[in-house]
């Protein structure tokens, strides 16, 4: 399929935001120093802030759960397995030797 101007213009989603002059001109002027449009350099910012507080919030997210994880294996530790069974029999086998 061909796209067509039409398409493209489709394809994207728009927003519109409403300013104070002063705003606008300091947005513009950032711009303009960035050698970008005023709607590359709105996007750009907006999805930088925008992708830092959603990793934030993972961070934060899997930090929360991975602390309840431990927490859970401390207070109900599970039955040590065949290898850890064997391991300890060798560290006490090295203890002894010593």
């Amino acid at each position: 399929m061909v796209k067509t101007r039409d398409t493209e213009e489709q394809a994207k989603a728009r927003i519109e935001v409403r300013l104070d002059p002063d705003v606008k001109d300091l947005i513009q002027h950032a711009a303009n120093l960035s050698g970008g449009t005023l709607t590359d350099f709105v996007v750009n910012s907006a999805r930088a802030a925008a992708e830092e507080i959603v990793q934030n919030h993972q961070i934060i997210e899997l930090s929360r759960r991975d602390a309840e994880i431990l927490f859970e294996a401390l207070m109900n530790p599970p039955e040590p397995n065949a290898a850890l069974r064997e391991a300890s029999k060798r560290y006490e086998a090295l203890v002894k030797a010593e």
